[in-house]
């Protein structure tokens, strides 16, 4: 009986965890749809809350602001962990390297057009362009920590933290050159070159 009740309460948190990832992605979905044909600041929080199906409290449950429904993924997390999960005898930015063109292979197939259209708006709102570099110092703080396992930033060294922007910098640049381009050139390949040129930089 007790072997029951908790294959019955994983089995409830398993169907709640897929649902939230489901009505999460919804959400996104809708928003970009809107935010297409009505333009960001034009579309309204309750606009995207209908189109997704879901209450106006629900979406705030997700996202606290409208730009959190384009900012907000789940990238980093998982770059930092295959960042982690690379051998520490390579050199830190092939580190960062490997690990993003991983996690690129395992997401960009599926989430291509949404990951392009979230850039395009990234770059042309002004609301957005302004979180957005909060959110690049978020970036290079995880890039420190992965390189060098320090969660204090205090004892996060000057190297590292070099080598993590310059990183970012590597990256920006290659998705920016994506969606400029309306994404004419594969963003793994601008990846590639972006980092392959600052690797022979460095040496």
């Amino acid at each position: 009986m007790l072997a029951n009740n908790i294959l019955g309460v994983r089995m409830a948190d398993d169907w709640r965890a897929r649902k939230r990832v489901r009505t999460r992605r919804t959400i996104q979905e809708a928003a970009l749809r809107l935010f297409l044909d009505h333009g960001y600041d034009q579309t309204t929080v309750a606009q995207i809350a209908e189109a997704a199906g879901v209450s106006h409290m629900t979406f705030f449950r997700y996202f606290p602001t409208k730009e959190d429904v384009v900012l907000d993924d789940d990238y980093d997390p998982m770059i930092e962990e295959l960042i982690r999960a690379r051998p520490a005898t390579e050199p830190p930015v092939q580190r960062v390297q490997n690990a993003i063109a991983h996690g690129i292979a395992l997401v960009y197939a599926a989430d291509r057009e949404a990951m392009l259209t979230r850039t395009r708006l990234l770059l042309s709102a002004p609301a957005l362009r302004a979180r957005m570099w909060e959110n690049q110092a978020v970036t290079q703080q995880l890039l420190e920590r992965a390189l060098c396992g320090a969660d204090d930033p205090a004892r996060v060294p000057m190297a590292t933290r070099v080598t993590a922007a310059a990183c970012l910098a590597a990256l920006t640049t290659a998705i920016t050159t994506w969606a400029e381009e309306d994404g004419r050139a594969e963003l793994p390949a601008l990846i590639d070159e972006a980092f392959t040129a600052l690797r022979t930089e460095l040496r």
